[in-house]
């Protein structure tokens, strides 16, 4: 029988099968990291869409305290429609206030309460001034007073 001769060992180095794979993990290495810089890049331009957002709702938010009074108590309009009446012809008293806890309306058997915009009907018989006072929760006050001429 014949001897069959004895494979040669091959070197590592010469096996194609480790160029292929560690070149794959290179490959897969690398898309990993540009993966991973891309989504931190996208969760920075959300963050930074969030505080824009974020500082813009502020500043909306300021500008419409500021526009329905800020923080002082203020009686922002106080009258009445139609300023002239005739005897017995309903009259609308409409107000807005900012920042009052209470309302009082005179002479007035309809309450009223806090608001930006309210009106209320009356039915004067004679020319009337209607007196709108208001307060806050410290006790300061403010009052308004309209005439209502009646023909």
């Amino acid at each position: 029988m014949l001897a069959e001769p004895d494979p040669q060992k091959k070197s590592a180095f010469k096996n194609p099968f480790l160029y292929s794979w560690t070149i794959l993990g290179i490959v897969a290495l690398v898309v990993c990291l540009i993966l991973v810089s891309r989504w931190k890049e996208n969760r920075d331009i959300e963050r930074r869409a969030r505080e824009a957002q974020t500082q813009q709702q502020r500043e909306q938010d300021r500008a419409a305290i500021e526009q329905m009074g800020g923080k002082d108590l203020a009686i922002q309009n106080f009258y009445a429609v139609p300023g002239v009446a005739r005897r017995g012809e309903p009259v609308e008293l409409c107000y807005g206030v900012a920042n009052a806890k209470t309302v009082k309306l005179e002479p007035q058997s309809n309450p009223v309460w806090p608001s930006y915009s309210r009106c209320v009907d009356v039915t004067p018989v004679k020319t009337t001034t209607y007196t709108l006072t208001i307060a806050d929760a410290a006790g300061n006050t403010r009052t308004q007073s309209l005439e209502v001429k009646v023909q």
